[in-house]
């Protein structure tokens, strides 16, 4: 059970504020009441904390918003084995996230409003991390005829996705986004030419061909964002590429951007810190959708994040079973576990040099948050009290067994990371403490 904190006032002293939105790194404290921040800043309580009043001494370290991860599979309902709602909230407090988007691939899909709010539902009764849903896109993520977007917006979807699919059909994507354009919706793309990697086992190429392994070609990232992005100009709808993996395609957002037109995109961890080498001897951990790419690909990522070309960093938290993954690597499913290493390894980023730690953060936080239309994200008086404590330093071995996910398929299983979370804070109450 996650640990509960005072639901009077409380306040967090001698830490390291950090918000990315307002650009603030500074010693400094905060005060919650109940679920909201009272107050928070450089100054609060240099004259001491006044009686009646819980104090969290951080000991200097990061106080910053909780993580906005914005995409996530929870598997809940339909494939409770691999995850569900309590054991993905577990591991999201563990590493910090106070707030998940999920994918509506579920069995039954999240393609109408009694299935979005019993997701909804149950992730409040569990009290976690709060969990916010992707409708679909097309009905049964078949690709074919359009969900009631506007029913399902209106019930709360944030977002319009056929999840691990891409919406293949042009004209089924030029409605969506025609559609998008008119009620100021999100459509989320899994860019990838579905044609072109139909069978694909990992990323194509010389490697590809030494293990045997049917391969993935990184040009199909870019063929379907190429379409894609002339729909947006035809259309004027909001498109956001998840998890874009390749140069071309960082390439092609890159110039869409600079045209004004509405597009977003995240990656996530394993395409800035791995590439295809990572499979090693058939390591099933390691096949993942997109597939790990070459090293000039994941430098091509890293590029990107630099020149701010990709807005947010997302877990893609994909769970299997070992039944799954203990299989021959043509046979096993694509996917690999992720919240609770989603801060350490993009973590590396900074101590690496290529971005501050706020811009990090940024991506985590109040960038995913903004592009979702979701009140999360930053410190603000007013706002909810969902905080994450963490040592930016403090190293630690990634063990995939012992992770609170119900699934342990990490591709970073045995990596040496720095940055561990102290504390994870949710509406004011401590959910989760190392």
């Amino acid at each position: 059970m996650p640990n509960r904190a005072s639901t009077g006032l409380v306040a967090y002293v001698n830490a390291r504020l950090l918000d990315p939105a307002r650009g603030l790194d500074a010693r400094g404290a905060l005060l919650t009441n109940g679920e909201t921040i009272a107050d928070f800043g450089p100054g609060l309580f240099q004259g001491g904390v006044p009686s009646g009043i819980e104090v969290v001494d951080c000991a200097g370290l990061c106080l910053a918003p909780g993580l906005v991860d914005m995409r996530v599979q929870v598997r809940e309902p339909g494939e409770e084995h691999k995850e569900t709602l309590r054991s993905a909230g577990e591991a999201a407090v563990a590493g910090g996230v106070t707030a998940m988007v999920c994918l509506p691939n579920t069995h039954p899909v999240i393609d109408d409003v009694a299935t979005m709010e019993f997701v909804a539902r149950r992730a409040r009764q569990i009290g976690l991390a709060k969990v916010f849903p992707y409708a679909a896109a097309t009905k049964q993520l078949a690709g074919k005829e359009l969900a009631e977007m506007g029913t399902l917006a209106e019930a709360g979807a944030l977002a319009f996705t056929d999840g691990t699919r891409a919406i293949g059909d042009a004209q089924v994507m030029r409605r969506a986004l025609s559609y998008a354009a008119t009620f100021g919706l999100l459509i989320v793309q899994h860019p990838e030419e579905p044609s072109l990697v139909e069978g694909g086992m990992m990323n194509e190429g010389e490697f590809a061909t030494r293990l045997g392994l049917a391969g993935m070609p990184a040009v199909a990232e870019a063929i379907l964002l190429e379409r894609d992005l002339r729909l947006v100009a035809l259309t004027g709808g909001r498109y956001h590429a998840a998890h874009v993996s390749t140069a071309e395609g960082i390439a092609l957002i890159r110039r869409a951007k600079a045209r004004g037109l509405p597009v977003t995109c995240d990656t996530a961890p394993p395409y800035f810190a791995l590439n295809e080498q990572a499979v090693g001897e058939y390591r099933t951990f390691a096949k993942l959708s997109p597939p790990l790419r070459g090293e000039s690909d994941r430098l091509a990522v890293i590029e990107g994040l630099k020149d701010g070309t990709i807005d947010a960093i997302a877990s893609d938290h994909a769970p299997q079973d070992q039944d799954s993954k203990r299989v021959p690597f043509a046979m096993a499913e694509f996917g690999g576990i992720g919240l609770e290493t989603l801060l350490p390894v993009t973590l590396e980023l900074v101590h690496d040099g290529i971005l501050s730690l706020l811009d990090a953060l940024k991506r985590l936080t109040c960038a995913p948050a903004g592009i979702l239309g979701l009140a999360a994200g930053r410190l603000e008086v007013g706002a909810s009290a969902d905080l994450v404590l963490f040592d930016p330093e403090r190293p630690w071995t990634v063990d995939a067994k012992a992770m609170h996910s119900k699934s342990k398929n990490s591709p970073f299983d045995d990596r040496l990371v720095r940055g561990a979370v102290a504390r994870t804070v949710v509406d004011g109450r401590t959910v989760f403490r190392a």
